[in-house]
């Protein structure tokens, strides 16, 4: 077992860290499931253990899915769009108000349309009834790539309006009474990438519950670039400003490249077949706490910090005969319980160099209670069926509903992040011409939706997201 362990393990985090990056997940920043089987009913069935990779969705299941490895990889395709409309303000400053910030007009979609996301699972089979799983999968999230846009302030107060290249004008660095300098070329965006490693004991008793339990190890990659125009809006720089007079450029806020955090976490799960018809699963994962993004201590709350929020799943599945299950589950995420996340933009308002003073510094970016992005908390609703209509093939079909976490009063920071999507919709099949290996498909359309709100900086303006998604994914599964 060990020498299997060991030959997991360096597979999976050599060859999962190397192409995991550059994902956009569709629930907020969580895929819509786990598992080439799992996703093509949407994400549901934690109550229908098939696969080794199903330990992931509830870690009670691996005593119920044999000794066996599956490895797999999903090429995935969002396809993000913003436009701002025309403004009142454009840049300019008014008596008793900030200046305003206005973005374009612009009307961009994000480039980096395509990405791999791999999984790879293998468990085994020990005496008692107890098992043991090992999983690695890769998720991403609040990935965007704009090029080109422009915005217009006045980067000296009244008088200083200009328009600079980027959605945030990111051309614009200096802010300490010299000329602004143009830097860059004007792209901007973010990139957030995870791996997690998840390590699986379970154990089913004699009726056929099982208890399962994981322990989570994730590493994190983050980058974002053309923020630099927020520096004015940091602790960093609002220190400085309140105690000596004299502002601090802020060098942990953008155009710093990847860096890297780690983290650790806990998943457990029940599995209770109740009989040959019904079985309940129930999956809970802590928040899992990472390391500070250093690189970005300027940018995220508390100083870099990027936890992953909690997750809960409940399921049922119905079995009306040997070869049809339907499948009803819900999850939530608690994305406000992550400041980096959930913090309203509003907070940024409270900073004292933001135009209406005070001593709030922890209301900058990069303070206990800095600005984020304004996420909810998301639930999710998910039906699904499997059918065999034969030895060799089954058929898979899915879908599911969540209400997107972003309000639409929450739209500026947002453009980094438009995970506006809400309806999965999912299909796939089974291939088994020998018996014990697997070929598995799954496909998902998430159609268009589209988001408006006014622009945080410039209420004269508008921001409406659009976005729309597919993914085809692929796995193979040997049984030993």
């Amino acid at each position: 077992m060990n020498k299997n362990l060991n030959w997991l393990t360096v597979t999976a985090v050599a060859v999962g860290l190397s192409v995991a990056g550059n994902a956009f997940a569709t629930n907020g920043y969580f895929t819509h499931g786990n598992g080439t089987k799992n996703k093509a009913m949407a994400g549901s069935g934690i109550a229908l253990p098939e696969d080794a990779i199903d330990v992931t969705n509830n870690p009670a299941v691996a005593p119920f899915v044999g000794d066996q490895l599956v490895v797999g990889a999903a090429l995935f395709s969002p396809i993000r769009k913003y436009e701002t409309s025309n403004s009142f303000a454009n840049g300019q400053c008014f008596p008793g108000m900030p200046c305003a910030f206005t973005i374009g007009p612009n009307s961009l979609k994000s480039k980096s349309n395509y990405h791999v996301i791999p999984h790879i699972a293998k468990t085994w089979q020990r005496d008692n009834g107890t098992a043991w799983a090992l999983s690695f999968y890769g998720r991403g999230g609040m990935n965007t790539d704009w090029k080109g846009g422009t915005a217009t302030f006045a980067p000296m107060g009244p008088g200083s309006t200009s328009t600079w290249p980027g959605t945030y004008g990111d051309g614009v660095m200096d802010f300490d009474g010299m000329d602004p300098a143009t830097i860059g070329n004007g792209n901007t965006g973010v990139n957030l990438s995870q791996a997690f490693l998840d390590v699986t004991w379970a154990k089913k008793f004699d009726n056929n519950f099982s208890l399962g339990v994981s322990a989570i190890l994730v590493a994190q990659m983050f980058e974002a670039d053309g923020v630099r125009t927020f520096s004015p809006y940091t602790k960093t720089y609002a220190e400085s400003y309140v105690q000596t007079g004299m502002p601090a450029m802020p060098e942990n806020l953008s155009n710093n490249g990847t860096d890297w955090s780690y983290g650790y976490g806990l998943k457990v799960g029940m599995h209770f077949p109740v009989n040959d018809m019904v079985s309940f699963g129930v999956m809970y994962q802590t928040e899992i706490k990472m390391t500070d993004l250093d690189d970005y201590s300027d940018l995220f709350a508390d100083g870099g910090g990027f936890d992953i929020p909690a997750d809960f799943k409940i399921g049922l599945t119905v079995h009306p005969s040997e070869s049809l299950a339907f499948n009803f589950d819900i999850e939530h995420i608690w994305y406000s319980d992550i400041g980096s996340v959930g913090n309203p933009i509003a907070n940024i308002f409270a900073c004292p160099t933001a135009g209406v003073g005070g001593t709030d510094l922890e209301s900058c970016l990069g303070g206990k209670n800095g600005a984020g992005f304004g996420w909810d908390d998301m639930t999710v609703y998910k039906v699904g069926m499997k059918w065999s209509n034969n030895e060799d093939w089954t058929w898979r079909f899915g879908y599911s509903y969540g209400e997107q976490p972003i309000a639409n009063t929450e739209m500026t920071f947002n453009i980094l992040a438009p995970a506006v999507m809400e309806h999965h919709l999912t299909a796939g099949f089974t291939l088994e011409r020998t018996k014990g290996r697997e070929f598995s498909v799954a496909m998902m359309y998430a159609p268009n939706v589209d988001l408006t709100g006014p622009q945080n900086f410039d209420p004269s303006q508008t921001v409406t997201f659009e976005m729309y998604q597919w993914e085809l994914e692929a796995s193979y599964a040997w049984r030993f």
